[in-house]
């Protein structure tokens, strides 16, 4: 399928209902009930604070594929995503082709505790993606007791990376991340990892058109305790999605859109029986993420008659209902092996905050004052 044709069916069955980071069970509710006389809406479990975990299932075929979004709940990329593939199922061709051959089932958010309080951790402060062997939390026991029951072909792992991952070395933004896990201490390339990795090619062939270099993949070293790699060592292929970063898109619409468009690659290569296993050897052509990337770096400062750069990394905070992005002084020093994706050139200048203090590390900016000139931090 060209990429003009799944940008079209992007902008035609994109939920407009949802926008932006922050999302939780009360944006959801009202799509699941519109959704709910044409997909089989059903509570699966509750969460720390009794919060509803909600699965839908689409589809009657026989390949079945098991989805799962914001096990991290500050995650929200890909439940965007979800909604617009709901969007497309219900009147789109090719989604009828899909949805006889395939049943799916989506956890649109396991996580409602951390998605409501927009942190990465449950509200007992575990690391779902870290409690797949011991169960501790009842988040994990319903993804793991929906794996039980419905005994998936394919497993797709939903989350989003911070805008610190770049490919390789190189200045390009890792826009999109994907991985095949590992299923054993030895890393083995097995026929099932086969599987994910031909999945992830078919992606990639489609996104390196749109975002060419902008695509990368995580280590695969092996932690039996991380669910990707559970599932994957039961034999069952597991692709992780990663949605990251492009240029400016802090509210992470426009990465949004190339996962949508990856959901419908990596369902129609499923449907359709062109997974690879040869393929793999594209996959390990493909780069690894580096952490080499900052939000805003300023070139060239003066601090105690030295010339040095200044990194400035956003925090997300969450205050009220709106998140905000905070900027702080990360690091500072020579940081020319690291990239921005803004910069400031302080230009043999020094760099104050607005109180005329100069700027140390761990400090919260939201404006510097370069040559007497007042210069905003924030590019979100």
């Amino acid at each position: 399928m060209q990429e003009k044709a799944l940008k079209t069916i992007f902008n035609t069955h994109k939920e407009k209902a949802l926008f932006g980071r922050y999302i939780h069970t009360k944006h959801i509710t009202p799509l699941l009930e519109k959704h709910a006389n044409s997909f089989k809406i059903t509570v699966i479990g509750q969460s720390v604070l009794e919060e509803n975990i909600y699965s839908i299932t689409i589809g009657t075929g026989k390949k079945k594929i098991l989805m799962w979004s914001q096990m991290h709940g500050n995650e929200s990329t890909t439940t965007k995503a979800i909604f617009d593939l709901l969007n497309f199922f219900l009147e789109n061709s090719l989604a009828k082709s899909i949805l006889k051959a395939c049943t799916i089932v989506v956890i649109p958010i396991l996580n409602p505790d951390g998605a409501k309080a927009y942190t990465r951790l449950n509200a007992n402060a575990v690391d779902l993606n870290r409690d797949a062997q011991t169960l501790t939390q009842p988040e994990s026991k319903v993804l793991k007791s929906v794996f039980n029951s419905f005994k998936p072909h394919y497993c797709f792992n939903l989350h989003g990376q911070r805008t610190i991952f770049s490919v390789g070395k190189t200045n390009n933004s890792a826009s999109l991340s994907f991985l095949s896990p590992a299923q054993d201490k030895d890393c083995t390339i097995t026929d099932n990892r086969k599987v994910a990795m031909s999945i992830i090619v078919k992606m990639n062939a489609m996104l390196q058109k749109e975002i060419p270099n902008q695509v990368g993949t995580y280590d695969d070293a092996f932690n039996v305790n991380c669910v990707g790699d559970a599932f994957q060592s039961l034999n069952v292929p597991t692709v992780l999605f990663e949605a990251g970063h492009c240029a400016n898109d802090y509210d992470r619409e426009e990465v949004r859109r190339y996962v949508f468009q990856s959901y419908i690659v990596a369902l129609k290569t499923i449907t359709e029986e062109v997974i690879d296993l040869e393929d793999y050897q594209d996959y390990i052509s493909i780069p690894q993420n580096k952490k080499l990337f900052f939000d805003v770096i300023i070139k060239d400062a003066i601090h105690d008659n030295k010339r040095l750069d200044i990194a400035i990394q956003y925090q997300e905070r969450l205050i009220g209902e709106k998140l905000h992005f905070i900027p702080k002084i990360e690091k500072t020093g020579n940081l020319s092996p690291f990239f921005a994706h803004n910069h400031l050139n302080a230009s043999d200048n020094v760099v104050l905050d607005v109180k005329s203090n100069p700027l140390t590390i761990g400090s919260e900016n939201d404006f510097v004052i370069i040559n007497n000139v007042k210069f905003s931090l924030k590019f979100d």
